[in-house]
């Protein structure tokens, strides 16, 4: 007879607390207390990937979301202090159906539940994430709260019905640096690069640095005389949360790069500013994409990329057209598979020279896929470029 290793008193206390879910449209769920107790409010959407959760959990672009794992065991391998993608956790909350009793890796140093107690996030375990999951693909991310202080479902629905909305919302604000911070180049600098920070994930710059480029990551209301003090050979716009319709400063800034020709590389938020920027519309996704193994096309070679996403907003522009903009032509350059939503966009001059592209997933995942690491070689190239073409006097 096998005997199951006895759990610390705190753990058999926490597994009694009950702890409630309940989303916008009435629907609830009961389970326990997972992370801090307290309540919260969100956004709620599912996420798809089997592993990388702290990754997923310090990823800006999931400010004021609870995120739903799909994978069925979280929390094995618990937590360490290498694999953030930022300063903090951003999810609003967190919701699991089985909690790893203990962690099972070399590199963990506490557990996830121990980490979101530490950081004040609230979650919830012993839901079935499935029906829960299943009911968002049905009628769309929406509002949610969880609360081991409130469980009463009709009273904590009237609080979800208060919360504000994703639509229209501001966020970047919120998750970007305080102070512009450099990350310096891996070996020679061959260019200098202002990343806008609007969610930007550690992994970035990282990917910048082992390409020789030196990162000013840059607060979101950056100016653009701010990038032309520090000689910036081109610009970034990053990852990040909210409704990219709300982020008018940062399309403005970025219209001014583009009219000067400076070279322009966008990532999932960044894409959807680059679309605004070239006079294309953005809407909300029914419930988004969020997680991992996404199939994607790249129009130019044809060739499918297996990426990591994160977003609840997308382009809104005509594949396989092109499109007349102030600053060149602009075209779709990557679909999803899936369902056909815009995963990239490019822009050439009148010579048919590419001058800015972005695209709506994530190459610099740290979690993997590493399919589109490419992309950083991409913007490289575009750089040496253009300084090639001003060496010639041809900018």
């Amino acid at each position: 007879m096998s005997h199951s290793a006895p759990q610390p008193d705190h753990a058999r206390n926490r597994a009694r607390i009950p702890a409630l879910l309940v989303l916008e449209d009435g629907r609830s769920f009961t389970g326990v207390s997972y992370g801090a107790e307290g309540e919260t409010f969100g956004e709620a959407v599912f996420q798809t990937g089997m592993s990388g959760y702290q990754e997923t959990l310090t990823d800006p672009s999931y400010h004021r979301q609870v995120v739903v794992a799909t994978a069925p065991h979280i929390g094995n391998t618990g937590w360490n202090d290498e694999d953030d993608e930022s300063r903090q956790i951003w999810v609003a909350g967190y919701v699991i159906r089985d909690a790893a009793r203990i962690p099972s890796s070399w590199r963990s140093t506490r557990s996830l539940d121990a980490e979101l107690q530490s950081q004040g996030v609230v979650g919830i375990a012993g839901v079935d994430t499935r029906a829960i999951t299943r009911h968002l693909r049905d009628r769309g991310a929406m509002r949610v709260g969880i609360s081991t202080t409130e469980l009463d479902p009709a009273k904590l629905l009237e609080r979800v019905k208060q919360q504000p909305q994703m639509s229209g919302a501001h966020l970047a604000d919120d998750v970007t640096v305080g102070e512009p911070t450099v990350i310096r180049a891996i070996g020679e600098r061959k260019f200098t690069v202002a990343a806008v920070d609007l969610g930007i994930k550690q992994m970035t710059p990282h990917r910048m640095a082992q390409r020789g480029i030196e990162t000013h990551v840059l607060p979101s209301t950056a100016t653009y005389a701010d990038l032309q003090a520090i000689g910036a050979d081109g610009i970034f716009f990053s990852n990040g949360p909210g409704d990219p319709s709300a982020a008018d400063t940062q399309v403005t800034l970025l219209q001014e790069a583009l009219s000067d020709g400076l070279p322009y590389f966008g990532i999932c938020f960044g894409n959807q500013l680059f679309g605004r920027a070239l006079g294309l519309g953005t809407y909300k996704l029914t419930y988004g994409h969020h997680g991992i193994n996404q199939p994607v096309m790249d129009l130019g070679t044809r060739k499918v990329e297996i990426t990591a996403h994160n977003h609840g907003f997308a382009v809104d522009a005509p594949i396989g057209e092109d499109v007349r903009t102030p600053y060149g032509t602009a075209r779709v350059s990557h679909v999803c598979l899936n369902d056909d939503v815009v995963e990239g966009l490019e822009l050439r001059d009148d010579h048919g020279r590419l001058a800015a592209f972005s695209v709506q997933y994530h190459p610099e995942a740290a979690a993997g896929p590493h399919d589109a690491s490419y992309l950083f070689d991409r913007f490289v190239e575009l750089m040496q470029s253009r300084s090639q073409r001003s060496t010639e006097g041809d900018a």
